[in-house]
């Protein structure tokens, strides 16, 4: 069978020979024919050991190999490859494909259990060993990504991941406390970016297994001792990237319902930004990075300074206009002429006043007015019918001792005291008689 390498021709059939010395290469008859013939003197050109391994290998039979693929790239039509890691042990191999197995393998993913078939290949360049498969077949249902599908659905159907039961983050921590590997990145990462942004955080650092089997009771551990720690105010666990096996104990039951019961904020920092795990799922926060974490544990502290900044500098502008608004409000006010002359506030009243008097005074002539033509024209009206009206012309009121105006001569007795009224003056008079019957002697 045909894996797309080539035996190269170096002159030695074979083998390619290399002396230790510069120099022309040694003949083929004068290397040696067994390693356990090679000395310090005439050893093997690393040509001729890895076309020797090569040769050796080609010799093995083709077999079926079982394990998980913990990395799969078939993105090119031509040639794929796969990692696939023991079942139990932490032990990998690499596996490569050509056409007919990319076509085969393409609907398989990372996590699941798989047998291959295929013949082991050393390629001499490199002196690398691959594993050309030519068949690949799954391993029943029980692969891990299944298992935690299932745990999942379980756990989300007990309301672990529920976003009513998320937590706030403390806008102003004042201590964080880290779940992380002993002397690992991402225990410098979380601190070193914390300090930059936040410098005045403590730490509270537990140290655990981050894979394998210590990892799950470690974590719940170190969880349950944070969240009783007094001084602690928010939880990251912490872990750089790994494979999906690397990662797995976090999707582990204990360490989710941990996570889930814990009473203070916890966030999730679980290897790269594409690494999902169960624990990001109860955590009340996900980050991608444990960089990613320390960027949403703490705010800046230039991005703070900033906003006190711009807020001081609105109220200072805001300040500013209202004292503004009012000193200009206060200087229109003093320079109304109500206030630089303050009798203009009763000239508008005076006027009134004048006014009224005015109106009062026309009124008041004009009642007076017409009161003295009535007047005038009843005194004229009297004047005209006053019996001295009549005096005035010349004429006299005769008048009998008792006052009856005297209007008939027949009416006055012989021998009766008359008095004659004039313009000027009264007279006494007693009538002696009638005159021709109409006239009456006065006697005086």
């Amino acid at each position: 069978m045909q894996y797309g390498y080539q035996e190269a021709n170096y002159g030695y059939g074979n083998a390619v020979a290399a002396p230790s010395n510069a120099g022309a290469p040694k003949p083929l008859d004068q290397l040696p024919r067994l390693a356990r013939d090679t000395t310090a003197e005439n050893p093997w050109p690393v040509s001729v050991v890895s076309q020797k391994y090569h040769d050796a290998v080609e010799r093995w039979p083709a077999s079926w190999v079982e394990g998980q693929i913990v990395e799969i790239n078939m993105r090119r039509s031509t040639s794929g490859y796969i990692t696939l890691r023991d079942n139990t042990q932490d032990i990998s191999m690499s596996v490569m494909g050509f056409r007919n197995f990319v076509a085969m393998a393409r609907e398989f993913k990372q996590g699941e259990r798989v047998v291959i078939h295929g013949k082991p290949e050393v390629w001499v360049k490199a002196t690398r060993l691959s594993f050309i498969a030519d068949d690949i077949r799954r391993v029943g249902a029980g692969d891990l990504k299944a298992q935690i599908d299932e745990l999942r659905k379980k756990l989300k159907g007990e309301g672990l991941f529920d976003a009513e039961n998320k937590i706030p983050l403390p806008e102003f921590p004042r201590c964080i406390g880290l779940i992380c590997a002993p002397q690992a990145r991402a225990e410098g990462d979380v601190i070193t970016n914390v300090n930059l942004r936040w410098p005045a955080v403590d730490f509270v650092i537990e140290h655990v297994h981050v894979q394998g089997a210590q990892c799950p009771p470690e974590v719940v551990q170190a969880i349950r001792k944070l969240d009783d720690d007094p001084r602690v105010d928010v939880i990251i666990v912490a872990r750089g990237g790994g494979s999906f096996e690397d990662l797995i104990g976090f999707s582990d039951e204990n360490v989710v319902r941990a996570t889930a019961a814990c009473r203070k904020p916890i966030v999730s920092a679980i290897g790269h930004e594409d690494d999902w795990t169960l624990i990001d799922l109860a955590a009340d926060l996900r980050a991608s990075t444990p960089t990613d974490a320390a960027k949403k544990v703490v705010p800046d502290v230039r991005e703070q300074w900033q906003l006190i900044t711009n807020a001081w500098q609105r109220m200072n502008l805001r300040m500013d206009a209202l004292v503004g608004n009012e000193q200009r409000l206060i200087e229109g006010y003093a320079n109304r002429p109500s206030l630089t002359n303050p009798s203009t506030m009763l000239e508008p009243h005076q006027r009134l006043v004048d006014d009224a008097v005015q109106r009062m005074r026309y009124g008041l002539t004009r009642i007076i007015d017409d009161a003295g033509m009535t007047v005038e024209k009843l005194h004229a009206s009297l004047t005209a019918m006053s019996p001295q009206a009549t005096l005035n012309r010349g004429y006299a009121v005769v008048q009998t001792a008792d006052g009856h105006v005297l209007d008939n001569a027949a009416d006055a007795s012989v021998g009766e005291q008359l008095s004659i009224t004039l313009h000027h003056g009264t007279l006494l008079a007693e009538a002696k008689g009638q005159m021709g019957g109409k006239h009456i002697d006065t006697g005086d």
